[in-house]
């Protein structure tokens, strides 16, 4: 997926800096593969999930403080992980915790990586009460302290403004007179009635708000902003429709393959077809 986004990165922004904003960030993998590759000098990244927005916030400005936290977790994950009852009652211990929304900043940042490092297949879901449920994982010996990581991240997001909001809010950060670039990575849109996993965040995302999505893009589109947006492939034997064709009909709608690594089935990880479109405000070769 990364070799077919990059060829709709314009022309003059592989020269010049330029603004990358990102207003569905979740894990933030194109983020950091643009930061290390582009001369990025301002990123705006945005995220509903106020737990994930808390966590890259403390990343950003009390890095060392969370990693004391954090060093404390795995030296207690450590004593009983030759403790299956013992393991299991300190994850659900601290999930519970979590889910309470008590706590400071840096305490919660810690939470939730802790649970990250050590639920089933490192998913992050709510249920209908905006509380975390994903259950233990299998790990014997997880990585839950990486000082080293989180120093790096916590320097590539120096120079960057993290909210947490509604995605049109990042326009407003953004100057419109420079160069700039948004990558939309939206929760996409279920291929059929058995794949419709949105719990990342208390509500959902559908129809209406897909539609809501392209209106914003359009108004980019308007201002000369470049944009680029993935979502899922509904166009296919078992839903034979024209939707995002129809939605973003008159921009560039490419068909690519991608990696899918998290899926609660084995045999549905792996390579998929996904949707790449963008505005044409550039002459790249497209692949």
């Amino acid at each position: 997926m990364t070799p077919a986004i990059e060829a709709r990165i314009p022309e003059k922004l592989r020269n010049e800096k330029f603004t990358y904003v990102e207003p569905f960030f979740g894990g933030g993998a194109m983020f950091f593969w643009l930061k290390n590759n582009f001369n990025i000098e301002h990123a705006v990244i945005n995220d509903v999930n106020s737990d994930l927005v808390n966590c890259y916030q403390v990343v950003q400005t009390q890095v060392n403080n969370l990693i004391d936290v954090l060093h404390d977790y795995q030296e207690e994950y450590r004593k009983v992980s030759g403790n299956k009852e013992a393991k299991a009652k300190l994850f659900y211990d601290v999930r519970t915790t979590f889910n309470s929304k008590t706590g400071g900043d840096i305490e919660r940042a810690a939470q939730l990586i802790f649970l990250n490092k050590t639920c089933f297949n490192g998913l992050y879901r709510v249920n209908s009460k905006d509380k975390f449920n994903v259950p233990i994982g299998s790990y014997k010996n997880p990585t839950i302290c990486d000082p080293d990581n989180l120093l790096r991240v916590s320097k590539v997001f120096q120079n960057t403004t993290i909210l947490n909001g509604d995605y049109t809010e990042t326009l407003k950060h953004v100057n419109t007179n420079k160069n700039c670039l948004f990558y939309f990575d939206p929760p996409y849109k279920p291929i059929n009635a058995t794949s419709s996993f949105n719990a990342y965040a208390k509500g959902g995302f559908n129809d209406d708000e897909q539609v809501r999505l392209s209106q914003f893009c359009r108004q980019l589109d308007e201002k000369k902003i470049s944009w680029i947006l993935s979502n899922s492939d509904v166009d296919h034997p078992e839903s034979p429709n024209k939707f995002f064709d129809d939605l973003y009909e008159g921009f560039d709608i490419r068909r690519v393959q991608a990696s899918r690594a998290i899926n609660s089935v084995s045999s549905k990880r792996g390579k998929l077809n996904e949707l790449l479109i963008s505005n044409n405000l550039h002459s790249n070769q497209l692949v």
